[in-house]
């Protein structure tokens, strides 16, 4: 039987709508307990998740057993943290001990995995109660919820929108109330799309700041949260260190905390440059545009100096990418047997083997656009203290389709202000800005100095407290 550590009745907000530090300060005095919460948030997800379809592996009793370990940690005076007890989803891609990875794709074998990867670890660590799995797209390569092995996720500001990806489920749960904490991976916006399209905080923090197991070029793992001080506050448990990343930082002494505490004051003085035009890739939408000028004046009136940028990308930078990606696609399907290959989405095989005769010169140009992309973005920012700009040059687009273009020879046109950002290392924010005329969130990207992780935090959290209050969640 689970004891209650308090009264089950609570005012607003809702024990699934609670803030991580809320519920550990609650835990800490007594007044909540871990089986309580984790409850709640189960009963919000059996609500909204007819609807979404965010989750893989959900398994409340093994989530219930993880609560109680902890309910009585707590008892004992003993938390393993500040986050013991709060409840975290993990996109599916990340490997949990003894669960299956199937990449968002039919055609995989499903093997479990042997080991946690480092950011579940570094939760399982430090207490967290894993209510789930989350969604994903084949292969972690489209920016919406459409998969060969998953249902179709949806967003849950209208769900007859996608939630964007490739961390689509974790995204939806996130805006949907699945908890305070969710765990994504982004190689080339796949953390600040969705986070921007479902209205809710993300942080793709410099490279190597999380370890992430395997390691490539590019390739991090990040919160999403509904707010700033949530994720900077998983920061502290997902950013130690681990020996698999062979790419990683070396561990720092990170005031990770601090953020909770930041003021408006903090914007006063500030050089941020504003970015409106990606240099590639679609036109920003009128919605968006206005979205995110209105964010930028909210930020000068509050002292900083804003300035507008010249965009630094090109569609030949892109293109070379987009290229890149397409044949490593195309070489790892080749390697699987003509009846597995067959269950991936038709559109990631139609882009993949669209590349099969390119050549090696070709290939070799196309690579290099890596590190193109890299060093005018580093030039470009270097001169202002952060770099402001839409995520997305569009809102939340239709559930059904696997990208905004809905061609798979040009699937990336929507990346052009994110993907520069994960070439140059540099951290990068999705925090919520405003709406579109038909209720959609819009996102403002901020982008920091390489290393700068928690200054960008800071801004973001600065910003936070000088934006246009946010609607009421969206509801079941």
């Amino acid at each position: 039987m689970d004891l209650p550590m308090g009264s089950a009745t609570r005012a607003t907000p809702a024990l699934h709508d609670m803030e991580a530090a809320e519920l550990s300060a609650a835990y800490r005095q007594g007044v909540l307990s871990p089986v309580e919460v984790t409850r709640a948030v189960l009963d919000r997800i059996g609500h909204w998740e007819p609807q979404l379809l965010a989750t893989y592996l959900l398994r409340p009793e093994v989530a219930l057993a993880q609560a109680r370990a902890s309910e009585e940690r707590w008892r004992r005076g003993q938390p393993l943290g500040p986050l013991d007890g709060i409840t975290v989803t993990i996109k599916e891609n990340i490997a949990s001990a003894g669960d299956p990875v199937p990449l968002g794709t039919a055609a995989t074998t499903l093997v479990p995995a042997a080991a946690d990867a480092p950011p579940a670890a570094r939760l399982r660590e430090a207490g967290c109660v894993m209510v789930a799995k989350t969604t994903m797209p084949d292969y972690g390569m489209l920016s919406s919820g459409l998969s060969s092995f998953h249902p179709l996720t949806r967003n849950p500001w209208d769900t007859n929108r996608g939630p964007g990806g490739s961390s689509a489920g974790a995204a939806a749960a996130c805006a949907g109330g699945y908890g305070p904490l969710h765990v994504g991976t982004d190689i080339g916006g796949s953390l600040r799309l969705p986070a921007g399209w479902c209205g809710v905080f993300s942080l793709k923090p410099s490279f190597g700041r999380i370890p992430i197991d395997p390691p490539t070029l590019g390739r991090v793992a990040g919160p999403i949260t509904r707010t700033v001080s949530d994720a900077a506050l998983m920061m502290q448990a997902l950013s130690r260190p681990d020996a698999r990343d062979t790419m990683c930082l070396p561990p720092a002494d990170i005031d990770w905390a601090s953020v909770a505490s930041v003021q408006p004051e903090f914007l006063k003085g500030l050089r941020i440059g504003l970015l409106m035009d990606a240099g590639c890739g679609l036109p920003v939408e009128t919605s968006v545009h206005e979205a995110v000028e209105a964010a930028a004046a909210l930020l000068e009136r509050a002292g900083a100096i804003v300035e507008p940028m010249a965009p630094f990308m090109t569609q030949g930078m892109l293109d070379g990418m987009d290229h890149s990606w397409r044949m490593r696609s195309h070489l790892d399907m080749a390697g699987l047997p003509a009846e597995r290959r067959a269950r991936v989405l038709p559109y990631i095989r139609q882009w993949a083997d669209s590349v099969a005769g390119m050549s090696g010169a070709a290939l070799y140009q196309a690579q290099q656009q890596f590190f193109a992309t890299r060093v005018a973005t580093l030039r470009a920012c270097a001169v202002y203290d952060y770099v402001i700009s839409p995520v997305a040059p569009m809102p939340a687009f239709d559930a059904e389709l696997p990208s905004p273009t809905d061609d798979p020879l040009h699937p990336l046109e929507h990346i052009g202000f994110t993907v520069p950002f994960n070439m140059s290392e540099q951290p990068a924010a999705s925090v919520p800005c405003g709406f579109t005329p038909q209720g959609l969130p819009v996102g403002l990207q901020i982008a920091g100095p390489r290393f700068d992780d928690l200054g960008v935090l800071k801004l973001a959290r600065a910003f936070e407290l000088i934006r246009q209050p946010m609607r009421a969640w969206p509801q079941p």
